[in-house]
Formats: structure tokens, sequence, C-alpha cells
């Protein structure tokens, strides 16, 4: 000891350190809060009867609680919740933490104007009705505990949570004064609830707007640290943080040598766990990492890699020490090679043999299941001797799957070759690793599978995978090209779940708005058999329209269970997909070439398009021109096409809107004028898929007229008709299975418009919905499944 204080002073080169820091940290408790505040408001907004029931069972239970232990614990409940701060703040003074405490009084400020403003807000004429019900128990209570709100808040920004024997007694204290205000009948559940999330969010709030004391440790810190490990520090200075954040210095050792020492800070632990998190559940990869890890926990993992990388044989910075710095920090102490980036070098010095010395470095790993996970420009450097060095080993993985090894390989490749082109980057990468590894890496060659850094970088060369996957297919030629998925769910199937729930709402809502047994005693069910038959005569339509559009004959039986089948993937898929991929998998079986059958389904998808623009413009001017009728439809015209006009400008104006409809229409209707005039040269083929897809129409509408009809509605047919196409153009843009909720939606908002009145309106569409959707479920999975087992699907 005594020779580390005869040490010499070092100065640290480095950046003075702000004294106050916004910790993400307390961004993201205070995001989580928030997010665990709105889901207690909507199910308590759910569960209101439940809520009820316990609250009453709690005041019940208290009124067997003897009077004058009642009120004794309502004095001590009271008292102990402002005693406890206070007495933590005292506690604070003394240790000279007065700060803290006036940080806790701030956000108690804070909270008792807030909930203040909160039930204003409530209360007020405009405000929120059932939330203002659910907190105020009718009105006759305050939305939420002023009192409480700033305890908790204040706890919050103190940090009390930290001092486990302070934040025992406060919860405790808390949990009394809630039972008191219970017993009292002086707060709802919901209200508690909310009053406690709502003052910690107040608290995260405030620590992340004022910022927290600065508790890094400084680089003489550092320094101390590395004395500590025998090493004999005599200058430093601070160098560029690595790519998470986490500081670096570099420090000259007595004798001439240095140390590169990577610093890992516990408040920078939970930099960019929104992104680590999203990646987690998007990307389904073989991988133990956790999102989120402790100090001590990352410590670990990048020496053990290190270590793992060095034994392998594989030339990376060696670990020569690692150490906490206190309870705040850790840091990592490499040697330092003096080296260059591949990003840095000159395109003369990046020859082919250095390539190769880049994937036998990779070669090492691969053979002890080792992913590198960054293999990028800036970690794979190069040292004087022209020797190939890989940095960055704390992104890596120890007994790494398949599948992150394969990655590697792709995310090595495609780096490459944004500095040598695709070509040059695959011979070489052949040569050492075989066409056999860079076959397996091929379905990996993907945006998605790749860092963010290179994904960035591929905007500017936008075709170099497809580029990468044709050099390695001429290699070797029976390579599989299809890629792996490694999304656990694509954005499109989560904008899909989202709109099927508000769907299930919609439709719910709407059905408790109907008296089911009402609607059974007065309907007409004379009426509901001919919209049952109008449906059953919709999937004989659906048959010819497939026949009509097919040059090869198809037995009619079969091909109508087709149709069947597709009303039963029409529950997994938008309405305007499903029939799509069904009836084309089905002409595939029957022999039918891949390009004729989407040229087929095409057609039919065109011409079904124009009959439904036709009758809606033809229907709406018959309707129009009824001066009698209580439906606008000239106004219902004019809107349609202003809607149309809109969405068309809409789809031109934005270049990847357009790129991406023009590229759906033109792989789905590339062939379809040459199989349109091979229908219009036979007249049975025509009148077969032409009168399908007329008939197809009309059975629907007729099938919503009936349904109208049977529950006393008085609508004219071409009003039922307009209301109809309307409600189907929109179900089959919505995202939602079978078109669920956009559809019922459309078509009882277009029923009022016509003048049907509400209960009506539900009750018909409801009907007309279990016709045609609902009930064709069960015959349509019988027959997908008999189709599948006869291998027709």
């Amino acid at each position: 000891m005594a020779e580390a204080r005869d040490e010499p002073a070092v100065f640290v080169v480095e950046p003075l350190f702000p004294q106050r820091l916004r910790r993400p940290s307390d961004a993201l408790r205070f995001l989580a809060t928030l997010l665990a505040l709105v889901a207690v408001i909507l199910l308590s907004l759910v569960a209101k009867q439940t809520l009820n029931g316990l609250e009453q069972d709690i005041q019940t239970g208290t009124e067997y609680v003897p009077s004058l232990l009642s009120r004794l614990a309502t004095f001590l409940g009271g008292a102990a919740v402002l005693a406890v701060p206070a007495a933590f703040a005292v506690e604070r003074v003394f240790h000279r933490d007065g700060l803290r405490v006036a940080e806790g009084l701030i956000a108690a400020i804070i909270g008792m104007v807030g909930s203040y403003l909160v039930g204003v807000w409530v209360e007020s004429p405009g405000g929120p009705e059932d939330l203002g019900n659910l907190l105020t128990g009718g009105g006759r209570l305050d939305a939420l505990n002023a009192l409480l709100t700033s305890v908790i808040a204040y706890a919050t920004a103190v940090r009390i949570n930290r001092r486990p024997t302070w934040r025992a007694i406060l919860w405790t204290v808390v949990a009394l004064f809630l039972l008191s205000l219970f017993s009292g009948r002086q707060i709802t559940i919901p209200s508690a609830l909310v009053t406690v999330l709502f003052g910690m969010a107040i608290g995260y709030a405030t620590l992340y707007g004022i910022g927290s004391p600065n508790t890094r440790p400084p680089g003489n810190a550092v320094l101390a640290t590395l004395r500590r490990l025998s090493f004999q520090p005599v200058s430093a200075r601070r160098i560029e943080d690595d790519h998470q954040g986490s500081r670096r210095y570099s420090v000259g050792l007595r004798g001439g040598s240095t140390l590169d020492v990577t610093v890992l800070d516990r408040d920078q632990q939970v930099a960019g766990l929104p992104y680590r998190l999203w990646r987690r559940i998007w990307m389904a990869t073989e991988t133990r990492r956790r999102a989120i890890r402790s100090l001590r926990a990352e410590l670990e993992r990048e020496a053990l890699m290190a270590y793992a990388a060095s034994a392998a044989g594989v030339s990376t910075p060696r670990l020569l020490a690692t150490s906490e710095i206190g309870t705040e920090a850790a840091l990592l102490a490499y040697e330092h090679l003096e080296t260059r980036r591949l990003d840095d070098l000159d395109d003369a010095e990046v020859t082919d043999a250095l390539l190769v010395k880049v994937w036998k470095q990779l070669k090492l790993l691969q053979r002890q299941r080792l992913a590198h996970r960054r293999l990028t420009g800036d970690s794979i450097q190069v040292d004087a001797g022209g020797n190939v060095v890989f940095g960055d080993a704390r992104s890596g993985e120890i007994a790494a799957g398949d599948l992150l090894l394969r990655i590697d390989v792709a995310q090595l490749l495609t780096s490459t070759a944004l500095r040598v082109g695709a070509e040059r980057s695959v011979n070489v990468a052949a040569s050492v690793m075989g066409d056999a590894t860079l076959a397996g890496a091929l379905p990996l060659l993907q945006k998605i599978a790749l860092i963010r850094e290179t994904r960035g970088a591929l905007k500017k060369n936008k075709q170099l995978l497809t580029e990468l996957r044709d050099r390695i297919v001429e290699r070797k030629p029976q390579a599989e090209a299809e890629e792996v998925r490694l999304e656990r769910f694509r954005p499109r199937t989560l904008i899909t779940i989202i709109a099927s729930a508000f769907a299930a709402y919609v439709v719910l809502s709407q059905i408790t708005q109907v008296d089911l047994g009402l609607v059974v005693t007065t309907a007409n069910w004379w009426w509901g058999a001919l919209a049952l038959g109008a449906s059953v005569i919709s999937f004989v339509a659906a048959t010819f329209v497939i026949r009509g559009f097919v040059p090869a004959g198809l037995p009619f039986g079969r091909t109508m269970l087709v149709q069947f089948a597709s009303s039963f993937v029409k529950l997994v898929a938008p309405a305007a997909v499903g029939g799509i991929a069904i009836n084309t998998r089905y002409l595939q079986k029957r022999g039918v070439p891949s390009t004729l059958a989407l040229a087929s389904v095409g057609a039919s998808q065109l011409i079904g398009l124009v009959f439904h623009i036709g009758l809606l413009l033809l229907f709406a001017y018959i309707t129009g021109s009824n001066t009698a009728s209580s439906f606008t439809p000239s106004r219902t015209l004019v809107v349609v096409l202003l809607i149309v006009a809109v969405l068309i400008v809409v789809v031109l104006g934005v270049p990847p809107l357009r790129r991406l409809v023009t590229g759906r229409l033109r792989s789905l209707f590339s062939n379809v004028l040459p199989r349109l005039l091979d229908v219009l040269q036979s007249p049975a083929k025509m009148l077969e898929g032409f009168g399908g897809t007329l008939l197809l129409t009309i059975a629907f509408v007729v099938c919503l007229d009936a349904c109208v009809r049977a529950f006393g509605g008085e609508i004219s047919f071409t009003a039922v008709a307009v209301v109809f196409l309307t409600a189907n153009a929109i179900g089959s843009a919505a995202p939602t299975p079978g078109g669920l909720g956009a559809v019922e939606v459309a078509l009882i908002a277009g029923l009022r418009v016509a003048g049907v009145l509400d209960p009506v309106a539900t009750s018909a569409v409801l009907l007309y919905r279990l016709l045609t959707f609902w009930l064709p479920v069960l015959p349509g999975w019988a027959s997908f499944t008999y189709l599948q087992r006869k291998q027709a699907l």
C-alpha cells in the first residue's frame, strides 16, 4: 500500500463529467409505470362488477374489527404515512444528502398538483364518465388521494426502494393507510391502484427530468483500480466509446506498454434496451443472451468470450484483467495492439490474401462454435505485419447454435462485399470455407439477419445481397435459395392481431345491443330461409367463376368444395387473400402450371373488380333517381368517387406505396390479359366466368336484402346493393380475417344511412354475417380436411 501512495500523480485526459445525468433506466421505469397504469385502468373498466364486489367484501370485513382498534389503525396509518418520509428526510440530511430530499419534495409537489388536475379532469362535464365513476365511486370521493400520491412520488424520487429496511417500512405503512381508507369508504380499489402508479410515474418523471447525481467513477478511479491489479499507469486518456456506449481509455504503463481499458457503467446497462427487447421478441434466433443484463453478468460474459476466443487461437486483444470499480462500474483491461480498421484501409491494401486471413480467423472461431456477431469493417483490424485481428469480442457468444454461425458467415460475406464487391467476396470466402458453408449461409443473406450498421450501408447498394446470392448459386447450383424465416412475426401480423382484437370488440359491442331473444321470436324466418338459400348459391356462383377462367376442365363438385374450404381459410387470412391462395393452390394440384394458375385467378379477380365497380355505379345511379327514398345515393356516389380519387392520389403520390401496389398488381396480373383473351374466344367459358361473377354479387345482395326484410326493414333492393358493394370493398381492404369488424361496421352504418332503424340494421347484419361467414366455417373445415386428405390442396 505504501508503494501505491508513492506513485506519482497521473492526469487523465478526459472531458469533464457532468454533475447530473439523465439515466435511461429512469425513463424506462417511467414508461413501464405508464403501461401498468393504462393496463390497470382498462382492466378496471372491464371488471367493474368484480371490483365492486371485492370492495363490498373488504368493507364488510372491516365492520367486524373492534371500533377502538379500527380508529387506532386509522390514526397510525395516517400519522405513519407522513412520519416515515419525514424520518427518511432527516436521515438523509444527517448524511449530507439534502439534495436528494429536495428532489423528493419537488416530486411530492408535482404529485399533489397532478392529482388535483386529474380529479378536475375526470369530474368535469366533458371528462371520461366511466373513468370518473370508477375512481370517484359515483362522484362521492376524490379521484386520486392527494396525500398518498405525494408520498409515493416523494419515495420514488428519493429512491427509497434501494434501502431494504426503509422500503419495507414504507410499504407497510402505505398498506395500513390504504386499509384505513377502505374501512372509512374514502377510496376505491381502482383509485388506490391508480394513485400508487400515478405517484410512481411522477417520481420517475421527476428523476429523469432533473437528472440524478453522476455516480460514474472518473478516470482517476479507473487508474486506482488498475494499481490494485498490480499495473503501474503513467498516462491515461479517454478515447472513443465503443458501439454500446461504454467508456474506453488508453492507459500507458511503466515500461512502455499500453492497455486498452473498457469501463462498464451500471447506469448504461439499459442503454439500447428497447431495441434489444424488440430484436429478441421479433427475431427467432438461437441465442441465450438476455436483453437485460446486470453489471456483473455483462462483465463475466465479455470476459468469458475473450478467453474462449484466445483459447481457440483467434487473433484478438488479450484480456489481462477484470475488476469492479466500487458498486457502480467495472473494467476490462486488454493488451493494446497497433492496428488499423478494415474500413480505414485503402482499396489497394484490401487484397485477396488479406481477405483470406480474415476468413481463416472466422474459421477458427467456428471450429470452437464461437459466434462473433459483429463482423464489420471497424471490428476487423490489421496490424503492422499484415495480420488480421478480430476486435470487439463483447458482442459474441460461446457454444453458439448453427443459425448464429451461419449468420456470422452471411455478415462477413456482406461486410467484405461492401468493400470489394460480391464476386470477390464470394470467391475468397469459398476458397477458405468451402462452397457448402456458403450455401448454408445463402438463406440468411437478408437484411434482417445483419447488424444495424450493415443494414444502413446496404441502403446505398440495394442489389448487393441479390448479387451475393447469385454468385453463390453459380458456384453451387443446387443450393437452397429460399430465405430462412427469422422473424417470430412480421409487422403485418402484428397489425392483423391488433385489428382483429378491435374488430372483435366492435362485433361484441354490437351484439350486446341486440336482444337475441326478441330477435329470434320476432324475425320472419321465411325471409331467413331465402337468405340461407342465397348464401348457398354464392358458393355455386364462385364455382362457376373459377371454372370459367381456367382453360382446363374442372370437376364441379370438387371445385365447389374448394370454395367452401376458402370460407374456412378466411378465419386466418384477410378476405381478399384467402380465396386467391386456396384457388391457386387447387389449380396447381390439378396440374395447371403455376403461371397459368395465377393468371386464371388474377383474371377472375380483375373481372370481379370491374363488375364490382360497374354495379356500384349502376345501383347508386338507380337509387339516386328515386327521390322518394330516404337514402341519399347521389351524395353517396360522390363520396365513393371522392374516396376512390383520394386513394388513387395517395397511392400515386407516395413512392414506396406506389412501388408496393404496382409490384403486387404486376405479379398478380402479369399474364391476365392473355388469359382474358382466351376466355373471350370461348363463349361457354365466357358465359360461365362472367355469369358466375354477376351471380355471385347478386346472391350476396339478395342475402343481405332478405336479412333486412326478415326483421321488418323496408328499403329498396338497389339501396341494399349499394350498401353491400361499398361494405364489401372496405372488408376486402381490411387486414382482419374475412374483413371481420370492418364489414359489420360498414354494413350497419350503410343501412342506417339508408333509413333502417338501428336495432333492425344490427340484427340484419349479424344474421347476414352468420349465414355468409360463420355458418360456412364448419362445412369449410370439413371440405378443407377432405381435400387435403385427397391431396387436392
